[in-house]
């Protein structure tokens, strides 16, 4: 690579630079959106494979919601387990939406991307023998789940990650940076690049969002502040189709009344292991180990019927050196899991919708791609299996990587355009999408949704509204049953257009 193409000087590490910003157009091979899990895994398989990568990061490396990942990474990894069950559980929870190739990838690749992991570093909990100690969360029929530190995974995934790619010779890292657009073709609108807000440009093969999902958008949520669905608004814009935007799915057990903790996610995990909710009358109401939408409509219509704010997580039982994280953050705000039962209800937790690519990551748009949340590939369905989705982000990773790696190099392109900031929601937008797009939804409370001044809350009360019935994580009070005829069916937005369903094999 010619001297003026490179990064400039200084910076975090070997390898690791900022870019000056008196050059106004930069070059890699890939420019990757995001450093959560997803982007740090797909940036490292591509430098592995010799290119030379941008990692854009709006935050400091792990600080990332992923960082925050209590979950593990579901994976066919015991002797008793396959991918064809890890398939069924997967199908399961998806309430017949789910793509079928998708989840059969994920299924099928899991298990390796674990071992690489390993191979990388990460540690995951063994046993006295030395072999994975698999946990068991909801929707899964067997133990599946590889945990780092118990609680900790995503902490401990994206700081060996983070230091992999800080270190690597290939991977240029810029901290502090904002994606404002992508450059696209003014020809044939394909993807040449990213405009950050400071006014870079990086020319590129390929850009590859990964800047998670939605959550923030609600005002109750287990998610941090950035997930406004930053990288879904950078594709729409560019041309590229979203899709399945109504399905939020609600965590059943995150904290509330509890001062700086309101919204701390407690992993299912927990009840994995045996915890178990109870109503204000101290009965159990649930089936502790049933799939998110049913735990989450269980507890909401619990505390309906009885008009209590919050229900009780019993963990008293549980060994506090399982989850010592959960314990001690609980125990710094007063909370003594040992001892008492934590007061949680759902709050927003994950988006199975995002932007529509195919099994390599490829969006609509040519040279645009996405993994991890951000991405719509069909895998979640209507509803995620616990822990697919740590899985997904390496699986997914990896085959973009590579994808982008066997495009053609760009012809030059037009010049780039001039940085917009994105639009940043207001509290009342998460106050809407909170009180109208929650648990439960109706025709009349999801139609004021189409007036919020924020373009992606107006695009999910549109999905909501298209989609006239209940399944996985939406739930219509006016529409009550699941219609068999939208089986496989994807409420799918292209830019200009209202949304449309689209039957995905």
């Amino acid at each position: 690579m010619a001297e003026e193409d490179r990064w400039g000087h200084g910076g975090y590490g070997t390898g690791a630079m900022t870019i000056a910003a008196a050059t106004p157009v930069h070059r890699a091979d890939l420019v990757v959106v995001g450093a959560g899990a997803a982007g740090l895994f797909t940036a490292l398989t591509a430098a592995q494979a010799g290119a030379r990568v941008a990692l854009v990061s709006a935050t400091p490396l792990a600080r990332t919601a992923s960082y925050w990942a209590q979950g593990g990474l579901a994976a066919a990894l015991a002797a008793d387990d396959s991918p064809a069950m890890h398939l069924q559980d997967t199908e399961r929870a998806g309430r017949d939406l789910v793509r079928r190739s998708a989840a059969e990838v994920l299924c099928e690749e899991a298990p390796a991307r674990v071992h690489e992991l390993v191979g990388m570093g990460v540690a995951f909990d063994a046993d006295r023998n030395g072999n994975f100690s698999l946990g068991l969360e909801g929707g899964h029929s067997i133990r599946r789940i590889v945990h780092a530190g118990g609680s900790a995974t995503g902490r401990r995934l994206v700081r060996q990650l983070s230091a992999l790619a800080v270190e690597h010779p290939r991977i240029d890292v810029l901290e502090g940076s904002r994606a404002a657009a992508i450059w696209t073709d003014q020809d044939t609108g394909a993807c040449r690049g990213l405009v950050l807000e400071d006014g870079r440009a990086l020319a590129t093969r390929g850009v590859v969002l990964c800047t998670g999902g939605t959550a923030a958008l609600w005002s109750r949520t287990t998610n941090p502040p950035g997930s406004l669905g930053s990288g879904l608004m950078l594709a729409h814009h560019a041309g590229a189709a979203l899709a399945d935007l109504e399905f939020m799915q609600f965590h059943p057990t995150a904290v509330t009344g509890v001062g700086g903790r309101e919204g701390f996610l407690i992993t299912e995990a927990i009840r994995g292991e045996g915890a178990t909710l109870h109503g204000a009358d101290g009965e159990r109401f649930v089936d502790e180990l049933q799939p998110r939408d049913e735990v989450s409509r269980a507890v909401f219509a619990e505390m309906a019927r009885t008009g209590a704010s919050s229900v009780g997580l019993d963990m008293t039982a549980i060994d506090p050196a399982l989850f010592p994280n959960v314990v001690a953050a609980l125990r710094e705000s007063g909370l003594d899991a040992t001892a008492e039962r934590i007061p949680v209800a759902p709050a927003a937790h994950y988006g199975m919708g995002g932007i529509v690519t195919d099994l390599v990551g490829r969006s609509t748009v040519p040279g645009l791609y996405a993994v991890g949340e951000a991405a719509c590939t069909g895998l979640h369905g209507a509803n995620r299996l616990a822990s697919n989705s740590l899985s997904e982000c390496c699986v997914f990773g990896r085959r973009a990587a590579l994808a982008v790696l066997d495009d053609p190099v760009p012809a030059s392109a037009s010049q780039p355009p001039e940085p917009t900031p994105l639009p940043v929601p207001g509290r009342e937008t998460q106050d809407a999408l909170w009180r109208n797009a929650g648990l439960v939804r109706s025709r009349e409370d999801l139609a004021t949704l189409l007036l919020d001044p924020y373009p992606l809350a107006r695009l999910i009360g549109a999905c909501a509204l298209l989609r006239e019935e209940s399944r996985g994580a939406h739930w219509r009070s006016d529409f009550p049953d699941r219609d068999p005829g939208l089986d496989h069916r994807h409420s799918v937005v292209d830019p200009g257009a209202r949304p449309a369903f689209a039957h995905w094999a």
